[in-house]
């Protein structure tokens, strides 16, 4: 059963402005390992973390670095929650996660899908 879906488009450019002018906000929003990738694909995360927090309804408290997107051995995006980012699924009964993420012409856009499969 489709507990929550989220959605959310993020403009390249303008994300890409925001990180040059207060550089704490990567730090904020990222771990380590995502603070790696290439601007592009963190705004991608970026997008995936406002729809994961949409698919969830919401919440206060959400901590951003509580949320991962990692890379499955096949490629695709998976995503990784821990603390307050898994306690709020759990309270909603979120057993697995689907995520799709693109960049392109500017954007960058992620859907994810909150399901329970119980």
């Amino acid at each position: 059963m489709i507990v929550g879906v989220g959605i959310d488009v993020v403009d390249l450019e303008r994300f890409a402005r925001s990180l040059e002018r207060t550089p704490a906000l990567a730090v904020r929003l990222f771990t380590e390992d995502e603070r790696r990738l290439p601007q592009r694909s963190l705004a991608a995360r970026f997008a995936a973390k406002e729809a994961l927090a949409k698919a969830l309804g919401a919440p206060r408290g959400l901590k951003w670095t509580d949320a991962e997107v990692r890379r499955a051995p096949d490629g695709r995006p998976d995503l990784h929650v821990e603390g307050t980012v898994a306690a709020a699924a759990t309270r909603l009964g979120v057993t697995s996660w689907h995520i799709s993420l693109s960049h392109d012409g500017g954007v960058a856009v992620a859907v994810v899908i909150a399901e329970n499969t119980d």
